[in-house]
């Protein structure tokens, strides 16, 4: 058994701002005229303002700003990279550090937990038009929020129990917990979008024999990658979605062994290392093909896996799997075409990317090579009415370009409806 207690893998792994520390850090804001942090935030959320709130002491016009701004900002405030978005646009970065913007944002939508503040409204009359959402991950929350504020009647189709996507079945509960996630859900569920869950478009509805006047389709990417290595069909052999979906949904209950290799220098191995970690595993270790500076995978979540006693190793590519039924030791061959390493596991986690699953069962639009939907910036996919957006269109991204990307393809839809006519007001 592990040192870490089991019980820690749904604690969060860090804290935020108290009241005092946030005017504090607010207050080095210099408040710039031309915002660069507010240019550098893909989803819009106007970082300038809220801190300009928070540091007058006013959260409240903090979290309306977020909110307003960004259906999601609870959890972009944790999981948006915004060490290579805003924060690296901060004029403070030349002369001293960046502002913790995501800090700062964390703070003012606890803030708006805590006094339980109600500050989106859906409009009194509903336009006539309907409109589905395929799948409750951010693209998906994102289109359905601002359809709703507009006046919309949406529908979000989900093929598992609760809201969120990846957020709530794909993240280590320890850097996004549920409760963030649920609350954030909630405030889309607030301005009338009605949620099925357990309903798989494609397989148990078929949305081209139902009466909506426009379809977007936020997808996820849940299947996933394997390389084609010798004994890869091992008992023992996860792919990082279904080795963190099992672990969300069964917790303790979910065996996979005590010494736990993860494959990838993403944010998403990092999360199945520390995930391994939590749940009682005493021997994990990342493996990388490239070096750790090449690594796309946030170099704080490596510094806190590694604070977990969880070891990196790099320049080396997985070889062949070995085992009779189970796995018993993964070979890797070194980058340099010489080296190489044989290690005893358990189980190993490919963390290497996710695939689509057939999206044309969903509706006969077009997709490219990769059975991604061809879709251009606005959303538009080759059938008029349908729209798309998220990792269904990029193969994927962060929850802050996908949060851009509903909201683009709401302000499509919305012209689209227009255009048709359907845009009266009904009771």
């Amino acid at each position: 058994m592990s040192k870490v207690t089991k019980a820690k893998y749904t604690s969060e792994a860090s804290f935020g701002f108290m009241h005092r520390t946030a005017m504090e850090e607010a207050a080095r804001c210099l408040l710039c005229y031309d915002a660069p942090c507010s240019k550098g935030c893909p989803a819009g959320t106007d970082p300038a303002k809220f801190i300009r709130s928070i540091r007058f002491r006013n959260p409240k016009g903090a979290a309306e700003t977020i909110r307003e701004n960004n259906i999601l900002g609870g959890t972009c405030a944790r999981v948006c990279p915004t060490g290579d978005l805003c924060e690296e646009a901060c004029s403070r970065c030349g002369i001293d550090r960046p502002i913790e913007i995501g800090k700062l944002q964390r703070y003012a939508v606890e803030q708006e937990k805590t006094f339980k503040m109600k500050i989106l409204k859906a409009p009194a009359k509903k336009k006539a038009g309907k409109v589905a959402c395929v799948g409750a991950g951010p693209a998906s929350l994102a289109c359905a929020a601002e359809l709703a504020k507009t006046g919309y009647r949406v529908t979000v189709f989900e093929k598992e129990k609760k809201a969120g996507g990846m957020l709530t079945y794909g993240i280590a509960p320890g850097r996004l917990p549920q409760a963030v996630v649920d609350h954030d859900a909630a405030q889309v569920k607030s301005l009338g979008v009605k949620f099925e869950f357990g309903k798989k478009v494609g397989d148990d509805i078929d949305l081209t024999e139902m009466d909506f006047d426009a379809v977007f389709i936020g997808a996820g990417l849940w299947g996933g990658n394997l390389p084609d290595i010798p004994g890869n069909s091992l008992a023992g052999v996860y792919t990082a979605v279904d080795f963190l979906k099992n672990a969300r949904t069964m917790k303790e209950a979910f065996k996979f062994g005590n010494k736990v290799v993860v494959v990838g220098g993403g944010d998403v191995a990092v999360d199945c290392a520390v995930t391994a970690k939590l749940l009682g595993a005493d021997d994990v270790r990342i493996v990388y093909r490239r070096t750790l500076e090449e690594a796309p995978g946030n170099m704080s979540e490596f510094q806190y896996a590694l604070s977990l006693g969880i070891g990196t190793t790099t320049n080396m590519a997985p070889a062949e799997l070995l085992g009779e039924s189970k796995l018993e030791y993964a070979v890797f061959n070194g980058r340099d075409g010489k080296s190489g390493m044989k290690i005893s596991a358990d189980a190993i986690v490919f963390a290497t990317g996710q695939k689509a699953e057939d999206l044309s069962k969903i509706m006969p639009m077009a997709l490219n090579e990769k059975g991604w939907i061809k879709a251009d910036a606005a959303g538009k996919t080759s059938i008029e009415k349908v729209f798309a957006g998220g990792d269904a269109v990029n193969g994927g991204g962060t929850v802050v370009e996908a949060v851009r990307a509903g909201k683009d393809a709401a302000a499509s839809i919305i012209a689209y409806l227009e255009k048709r006519g359907v845009k009266q007001d009904v009771n």
